[in-house]
């Protein structure tokens, strides 16, 4: 093997170590920064030397932009479903059956039964061959490609001991966290937002687009190690030894030794299940023993020696007595059940999501029935079902409507689409002030200053009906406005005229194009540079940008095809809006290789002017507090939890004045850090104390504490 066969092969399994402590044991040991600088190492090999490519690089789990198709593939093994249980009763049906065919005790494991979609995948002398979804048990297709984006999955085995080939099955689940973030991105650029998370991560993992596949954040867990001659005698032997090899296996699992330890385990997390980060509608029940399993044997679908318990979902019966119809900045229709009020999973319903008219007709709801609520997948209310036996004689089947509830216009329903539209997009009062909303929000153009009530005023008093009219605001318009004086006047004035530094991309991502979000936009301005360019770019030159395919690409075409959208650009370039991505001037290093947590609120900056100012000199923004954090930046009203982690971690906490200190030219990083008031004590600067400097006592810990708080808040 030549040297720089070795040096790859070396940086490929340390990047594969630091992947596993950071998204199984999540107990990272390097910063973010370094971790990318291994990568970029060996992106720069494996580019210079191409005859070292490897499938399972670690480089890959960014995913590909190429459109794959999915070949439909045989399981070696079938993969069969579980048999599914509903009662206790039925519980103890299956354990009185299994010791009808199995004479002295038997042990059972019970694990979660996590809400995704299953997969199967194949190892091959510790490295991933193949990956497959269950199909129809026989045949499945193969979505290795994607897969290999989802940073829990191991790539190549760790330690030894394992099957030369096996395959290991489990689920493939969406975290709530992730969940949450698509569908306020999705509803954002006027996509319809998924019912759940189950649906979400099965749509995801179908995906063409594997870069996208990682972006979306996808988790697994792994439940049953498959194979021949496996180096085991049970169950939670096999999957004690998967979690040595680097799979992620849930750490909510239990050995039983009869049935009302079974029980304890599913009252317990039927209970507790609504804490998990993530969905699980059941308990699955497996008898332990390998040799028992095979005396057991299976069903032509399910094995005879295990059993799924699915939770109840927690559903409430209630009348539906009005839908209302709400108009998004995009046009996009959603109809919203008006209920009785009814307890639910710890709230209170009154209201829930119809989605649209396709849904409201599969379900056949009509108003004033009695109606079945959820919460799908334990965050969003939704009505699963209708009550037939309490519906009234003279009930008639619901009309969705076919005019624009708030301007009259006829709706649209593009082919393939689920939602209707209203397309009277200028002159509709909720698309206008939608969008305008959405153009000064904290992550478009961040204007401060202006909520949702004041720019309702300013349209009701016909001051701005584009977003181009803000920059044509004076200081009596505001002034004359209920509950604004002066200085409030000022403020919103001067954020408006700060926010002409926004750069391009999220310029782009403010001026509201239909399907275009955050990373979309990122991605266009990075292409075409100019918005003249972008501008003059067909469907098909728009296709070839990152992550958008046909159907962005002519919603953008469309965008800019129309005269009233040309003449909005015009306007807010002739007010000196950034429409290029320019390399700013003062831009430097000195942050660089720094990691930061941003916290609280400031005098002189909002949040994301820190984060731009962060970028600007090298550093790296992270949300939340961990060993990779140099700096907590904090201002007043600090979060308790993320002040107290700090702390916790030593790790060095900064004002807005000392950040100032840190990025001007005249101090150096090292000076401010070490004058600066996150000194929490003198082990926090260095890992060894001189012998000839005494150790703080733990009072004058406490006082510099107290002192740094104080200063802080």
């Amino acid at each position: 093997m030549s040297s720089i066969q070795e040096q790859i092969e070396a940086l490929r399994r340390q990047i594969n170590e630091h992947n596993y402590r950071y998204y199984v044991l999540n107990d990272p040991i390097i910063s973010d920064y370094d971790f990318d600088a291994l990568l970029r190492e060996l992106q720069q090999l494996e580019a210079k030397y191409p005859e070292f490519d490897d499938p399972n690089s670690p480089t890959r789990r960014v995913g590909s932009d190429l459109s794959v198709g999915f070949e439909s593939v045989p399981h070696r093994f079938p993969m069969l479903s579980l048999a599914n249980t509903y009662s206790e009763e039925e519980v103890r049906e299956f354990d009185a059956r299994i010791h009808r065919e199995i004479e002295g005790p038997v042990e059972y494991v019970c694990e979660l039964k996590f809400d995704g979609t299953a997969i199967s995948l194949t190892y091959e002398h510790g490295r991933l061959l193949r990956a497959v979804t269950r199909g129809d048990g026989a045949m499945g297709d193969d979505v290795t490609a994607n897969v290999r984006t989802i940073r829990s999955i191991p790539l190549q085995l760790m330690g030894e001991g394992y099957p030369d080939f096996f395959e290991i099955r489990g689920e493939i689940l969406m975290p709530h966290s992730s969940f949450e973030r698509l569908n306020r991105e999705r509803e954002d650029i006027g996509e319809a937002p998924f019912a759940n998370p189950r649906n979400a991560a099965s749509g995801t993992l179908k995906l063409q687009n594997s870069a996208e596949v990682a972006r979306r954040g996808l988790d697994n867990f792994m439940y049953w190690v498959v194979g021949e001659n496996l180096p085991f005698q049970s169950h939670y032997e096999s999957l004690q030894a998967a979690r040595r090899w680097g799979f992620k296996v849930s750490d909510h699992m239990r050995k039983c030794q009869h049935i009302e330890e079974i029980f304890d385990f599913i009252h317990e997390w039927d209970k507790k299940r609504e804490t998990l980060p993530y969905d699980t509608d059941g308990a699955v029940i497996k008898v332990d023993r390998f040799a028992l399993q095979k005396r057991l044997g299976t069903t032509a679908k399910a094995p005879r020696w295990a059993v799924a318990y699915k939770f109840k979902a927690e559903q409430a019966r209630t009348r539906l007595r009005s839908v209302d119809f709400q108009v998004g900045r995009t046009g996009a229709i959603t109809p919203v059940a008006n209920l009785d009020p009814v307890h639910l999973a710890g709230t209170i319903v009154k209201r829930a999501s119809l989605h649209n008219a396709d849904q409201i007709a599969l379900l056949d709801i009509r108003l004033q029935d009695m109606v079945y609520v959820e919460k799908g997948g334990e965050i969003i209310p939704k009505i699963t079902g209708v009550d037939l036996s309490a519906r009234p004689a003279d009930s008639r089947p619901f009309e969705f409507i076919t005019r624009c509830p708030e301007c009259g216009t006829p709706l649209v329903k593009d082919e393939g689409e689920a939602r209707h539209y209203c397309p009277n997009a200028l002159h509709c009062p909720p698309q206008i002030m939608g969008r305008i909303v959405h153009f000064i929000a904290r992550k478009a153009m961040d204007i401060e200053g202006l909520g949702e009530e004041t720019v309702q005023l300013l349209y009701d008093n016909g001051l701005v009906k584009d977003p181009a009219d803000l920059y044509e605001l004076k200081r009596e318009d505001l002034m004359n406005l209920p509950r604004l004086g002066e200085k409030s006047a000022d403020n919103i004035l001067a954020s408006i005229q700060q926010s002409k530094q926004v750069p391009f991309q999220r310029v782009l991502f403010a001026i509201g194009i239909r399907y275009v979000g955050e990373t979309t936009a990122k991605n266009l301005a990075l292409q075409f540079r100019t918005i003249d360019a972008l501008l003059a770019a067909d469907v098909n030159a728009l296709s070839a940008a990152d992550e958008v395919g046909e159907k962005i690409a002519r919603s953008i075409r469309a965008y800019f095809d129309d005269p009233e959208n040309q003449r909005l650009v015009q306007r807010l370039r002739a007010q000196g809006l950034c429409f290029e991505v320019r390399q700013r001037a003062d831009a430097t290093e000195r942050l660089q290789g720094l990691h930061f947590v941003i916290s609280g609120t400031f005098e002189r900056h909002s949040r994301e002017q820190l984060k731009e100012l962060i970028e600007q000199h090298g550093g790296r923004n992270l949300s939340g507090v961990s060993s990779n954090v140099d700096y907590l930046l904090a201002g007043a009203h600090i979060g308790p939890a993320k002040l107290a982690k700090a702390q916790k971690l030593g790790v060095k906490m900064i004002s807005e004045a000392d950040f100032e200190q840190m990025i001007a030219e005249e101090r150096s990083v090292d000076e401010v850090a070490s004058t600066s008031a996150s000194e929490q004590d003198a082990d926090a600067l260095t890992s060894e104390t001189p012998q000839n400097v005494s150790t703080p006592s733990q009072k004058e810990k406490t006082e510099k504490n107290q002192a740094l708080q104080r200063r802080l808040f």
